[in-house]
């Protein structure tokens, strides 16, 4: 909009009756006061002003209007400005980290060119000797690129002098491995850099243990870079503790740290692992700020960390940050993470999780500039928060969640955890808490009015292997198909803190689940993690049993949805709130953690086959944003080995442990039945070994389907559905699936149910494929769209089809959607029997 006035820098040109007049310095105040409360005032107000300040009495209210245009004008010209000048210096930081990431890499490219050419003209002689003296020269190429990495030092002096000299030579290499060749990177699959990209990330060939370097962006000043990263329980969720034993200043004014650092297990089935270090701060010449550590081994004269019961000591090679400045704000970080993470300690199935680059690149590396963006985003004020108008206080739930569920799961003796006897069966473990730091801020009255009465802690836990179902997926199922495994009665005995008796635990789900709601809380900014409140509907017990709460809420962290990341576990984790939801909320946690052990391989090309046929499951494969057609993304899953843990505590009175205990094994059982059932039903069909591929869930092959429904609209409405002409069933599926127009199959039950739906669809509902089936279709409509839809069921049924005027349905998130019309027809199958009822949402949006 250009500038009517010519106002510029506060004082402007009014015109009236063809004369211009200069605003004063009293006008642009009253002016800008007004701005400042209500940037687009109405008329009424415009003339309210006129009449409140003298000093505007004759400027025409036109000119007032022509004003606070040109004002917003300019407002909106400085944001954009400064927009562009962010993005500017953005994209020029990036390009300079491009330029030295193109620069190490020609360096790389030199020295595998020359190792090349080395080995060729040694491989060219043939002679016994000279093989010999190949191998020793291949080895000495290889300790040349590696030396730093695996070289047995003789016993160091751990005097202040000695640990400043382990100090600078940590430096040394963890810089070479930063910024140098001293590692082969190799890129993160599926990570491509980018201006709002994590950053470049990239994971180590064939060095000693694991490794994973990564570089990126920061919109925050170095020194509070360094100091968020020292703090690594608050963003590393499997750290337990990081304890400074000693701080040593040094001459060139850094210091040196003494730290004994905690890791959690994130299975049962494997220890937990610690480290003895040596942390290195300094300043380099160029004002970067660099922190590296060092696993201490083979130190002398100075102090030290014995073994620690129920912890496997492992080694961090040279790894470290390093933080330098950049021009306009903000920092460029460059990230290494180099450990050898002992694998011989845990069962040969695990050890793929021990050495991996590329979980260690997901759970550490990447995981700490994830943190470091998210801050960042919190605190510019041109952001809105994925975690809303609390950040903080939101992160320290989920921080809070996250931690009680590793506690849970490891069971620490010195965090008052003990190990209860079996019941012959060693599936489920029994572990019991009755400390009083346990038990702190448990003892609350919910808002139900009943009182806290317990004074343990109780958690079952067990592990499963998984096989052929992607992590993604499953935790998907897991999230919005509750009452597939979930016991209202847990959920409901532990909100109440557990008050129970001898015979209040029958060994079958005598409540009636009656469906969820999720609630959206938070995101962090790349969408790797979800807050939410779940509120559990249709809870209903027996009107003696007074204790329970009416109304049931979970407080719910959810991570590792899509299935496209590298090397990231899937967790679902909740804890019972009450309704006040309170930032000191007292929280339980328990849920699930799937772990892949490998990536998946791929499987023969079946799709290719003309012969080959397709289910629900595996040719609509489920995405992170709904369902989409990937059979890429299932062959991906096939083959695939995962480990699941599962962890549920529960409060209760100690004299009653006994019944707990037969609860809670009971109920673990009960779960690991439902993830075995679901599992099976979520794997890539073509594992199957017959050659009719099974329907998952009841529902008939998905090309068959699609050949139904557009055959039915034929038939009935007298054209085609789709508008292509190719009648192979798998186009028609492909077409159907891409239809613009929300296609929605339900049951001709007495309550009708979704069984199908294309993508429009899913994006409608806001599900996916597997929980659509657990959605009644008068779910969606208010009572006055639910009459008039089952109004015209009978004639639906007697002539084939309907159509209904438009109106509004609501998202199984709750959100209300609007259609132009929809279009219903019985489908017929081959025999000519109804075999469902299929809706067609014509024109829908999110209201």
């Amino acid at each position: 909009m250009s500038c009517k006035d010519g106002s510029r820098n506060g004082i402007g040109i009014g015109m009236d009756n063809g004369k211009y007049v200069r605003y004063t310095p009293e006008q642009v105040e009253a002016l800008e006061r007004l701005y400042h409360d209500c940037p687009k005032p109405s008329s009424i107000r415009r003339l309210q002003l006129i009449r409140e300040c003298p000093t505007l009495s004759h400027i025409d209210p036109k000119q007032i209007k022509v004003w606070f245009q040109n004002r917003r004008c300019r407002e909106k010209q400085r944001k954009e400005s400064s927009r562009l000048q962010a993005v500017n210096r953005k994209l020029t930081a990036m390009n300079k980290l491009l330029m030295e990431e193109i620069d190490r890499l020609q360096k790389q490219v030199s020295q595998l060119v020359y190792e090349n050419g080395y080995f060729r003209q040694h491989t060219t002689q043939n002679t016994k000797q000279q093989a010999i003296k190949d191998t020793s020269c291949e080895s000495a190429v290889r300790s040349g690129q590696q030396h730093n990495l695996i070289t047995q030092h003789p016993p160091r002096d751990a005097s202040p002098a000695g640990l400043l000299s382990i100090a600078e030579e940590t430096l040394e290499e963890f810089l070479s491995k930063a910024t140098g060749t001293a590692v082969e990177w190799v890129q993160m699959p599926g990570m491509k850099p980018g201006p709002d990209s994590i950053g470049i990330v990239a994971i180590s060939h064939g060095c000693n243990g694991v490794a994973a370097r990564a570089c990126g962006l920061v919109g925050l000043e170095p020194t509070r870079v360094a100091e968020i990263l020292k703090d690594r329980p608050l963003w590393f969720r499997d750290c337990r503790a990081v304890d400074v034993l000693n701080v040593l200043p040094t001459a060139n004014g850094g210091t040196i740290e003494l730290l004994y650092m905690q890791l959690y297990a994130p299975t049962t089935l494997a220890p937990a692992r610690d480290f003895w270090l040596l942390r290195y701060t300094s300043v380099l010449e160029d004002s970067s700020l660099v922190i590296c550590e060092r696993s201490l081994k083979n130190t002398q004269n100075g102090p030290s960390m014995p073994p620690v019961q129920h912890f496997v000591r492992a080694e961090m090679l040279p790894s470290g940050y390093l933080i330098r400045p950049c021009e306009g704000g903000g920092s460029i970080i460059h990230i290494v993470d180099h450990m050898n993470l002992e694998p011989w300690s845990v069962p040969e199935v695990l050890r793929p999780l021990y050495e991996s680059s590329k979980v260690l690149s997901q759970k550490t590396t990447m995981a700490a500039l994830r943190h470091l963006r998210q801050i960042s985003h919190e605190v510019s004020p041109s952001n809105v928060s994925g975690w809303g108008r609390r950040p903080s206080a939101l992160r320290a739930l989920s921080q809070r969640l996250s931690r009680g569920f590793n506690e849970a799961l490891n069971g620490f003796t010195d965090e008052g955890w003990t190990t209860i006897g079996n019941d012959g069966v060693d599936d489920v473990t029994i572990l019991v808490n009755s400390s009083p730091d346990k038990l702190m801020g448990l003892n609350l009255s919910f808002a139900n009015g009943f009182p806290s009465v317990s004074n343990a802690v109780l958690c079952a836990k067990a592990s499963m292997l998984l096989q052929n179902v992607h992590p993604a997926i499953l935790l998907r199922f897991l999230r919005e198909h509750r009452s597939e495994w979930a016991d209202n009665n847990m959920d409901a005995y532990t909100a109440a803190a557990i008050k129970v008796g001898p015979c209040s635990f029958s060994g079958s789900r005598v409540g009636n689940y009656g469906g969820q709601v999720i609630l959206p809380l938070a995101h962090t900014i790349e969408h790797e993690e979800f807050l939410e409140v779940i509120k559990l509907e249709g809870v209903a017990h027996s009107p003696d049993d007074t204790i329970m709460p009416r109304e049931m809420f979970l407080l719910q962290l959810c991570s590792g949805m899509d299935e496209n990341a590298v090397g990231t576990c899937a967790e679902l984790i909740s804890a019972p709130i009450d309704a006040s939801f309170a930032d000191d909320a007292p929280l339980l946690p328990s849920g699930f953690r799937i772990i892949p052990l490998e990536s998946g391989k791929k499987v023969l090309q079946e799709a290719s086959s003309p012969n080959r046929t397709l289910d629900l499951a595996s040719s609509l494969d489920v995405g992170p944003s709904g369902n989409r057609a990937s059979d890429e993304c299932a062959g991906n899953s096939s083959y695939m080995r995962s480990v699941m843990t599962i962890a549920f505590e529960f409060a209760f009175e100690s004299h009653m442990q006994e019944h707990v205990a037969a609860m809670a094994r009971q109920y673990v059982r009960s779960i690991i039945s439902s993830v075995q059932r679901v599992g099976l039903a979520l794997s890539p069909s073509h594992l199957s070994s017959h050659a009719g591929l099974r329907s998952p869930l009841g529902t008939p092959e998905a090309q068959t389907l699609a050949h139904w429904i557009c055959n039915s609209y034929r038939c009935y409405l007298g054209v085609e559905l789709l508008k292509s002409n190719n009648e192979g069933n798998e186009s028609l599926l492909k077409s159907l699936w891409h239809h613009s127009d929300a296609i929605l199959c339900c049951t001709l039950k007495a309550l009708p149910v979704f069984t199908f739906s294309n993508q429009a669809g899913l994006d409608m509902l806001e599900t996916t494929l597997v929980a659509l089936q657990d959605i009644p279709l008068e779910k969606i409509f208010d009572d006055h769209e639910r009459k008039i839809l089952f109004s015209e069921f009978p004639q639906i049924i007697q002539q084939g089809f309907a159509c209904l005027q438009g109106g509004i349905c609501l998202s199984s998130m709750g959100r209300p959607v609007s259609y132009e019309r929809v279009v219903a027809w019985k489908v017929l199958n081959e025999e000519e029997n109804a075999h469902c009822i299929c809706f067609m949402f014509m024109n829908w949006s999110f209201v």
